[in-house]
């Protein structure tokens, strides 16, 4: 890993080996490449949670959670990252898994993170996949700028909270459950898919989506994307 004394700022990416999500990391890979060259960043990567602590994500102004759940992170990593966040040392981008909170793969769920993600317990899912319409509630943030009001998004999983974050974190954007096709009776009634936790010092966006690599297809998301790394890194 290595970093450019020219570089504007530096990027750790987290992203789980193999699996069904590695074509959306891949694309992701790409995609940020170019953006790294464009605007003048460097990105590192990293597949697990070993190498994480405080002295390691000091190297870094933004922490991109690709494809990567909140648990089995080792206790150190944990702690290191925490203070990262609560404490503004960096910003963070997170995608799907973040919010994979629960008992999963004989782990117990972190609860810091479930707090940090609006408390927030992980209930279901729509397995067969559905495309839906994506609304933008908050169209002056700066994660936002250039996003039209509504925008598709094709084949999503669209995951299931024990409740809304809305109460806990500042919604960005909401997926419209009567735009579901297939129509699935899997649904939240108020259902948030961006948003940003403000209760801590760390600029933070979360975004639902990360499953398919065709995402890097639509300029809505990929937007998103650009204006959170530049947002959350301060620049």
């Amino acid at each position: 890993m290595g970093q450019s004394a020219s570089a504007k700022f530096h990027v750790v990416a987290i992203a789980e080996a193999g699996g069904i999500h590695k074509p959306f990391v891949e694309a992701a890979k790409t995609w940020l490449a170019q953006e790294a060259t464009t605007e003048g960043f460097t990105i590192d990567y990293i597949e697990n949670t070993d190498a994480i602590d405080e002295a390691f994500l000091s190297r870094y102004q933004l922490f991109i959670q690709l494809n990567y759940p909140p648990y089995a992170w080792k206790p150190a990593a944990a702690q290191a990252f925490q203070r990262y966040i609560e404490e503004g040392r960096g910003g963070w981008i997170g995608f799907h898994h973040a919010t994979l909170l629960g008992e999963f793969d004989g782990y117990p769920m972190w609860p810091w993170f479930s707090t940090f993600m609006g408390g927030i317990r992980f209930t279901n899912y729509i397995p067969g996949f559905a495309s839906a319409t994506v609304k933008v509630e908050e169209p002056t943030h700066a994660v936002m700028k250039g996003v039209p009001p509504q925008f598709p998004v094709k084949d999503e999983e669209w995951y299931t909270w024990d409740k809304s974050p809305r109460g806990n974190v500042h919604v960005l954007a909401s997926v419209d459950e009567h735009t579901y096709s297939p129509n699935s009776g899997i649904k939240m009634g108020d259902h948030p898919v961006v948003w940003s936790n403000e209760h801590v010092k760390a600029r933070n966006v979360y975004i639902f989506m990360g499953h398919h690599p065709e995402l890097f297809q639509n300029r809505s998301f990929t937007t998103m994307f650009h204006n959170a790394i530049l947002w959350a890194s301060h620049r």
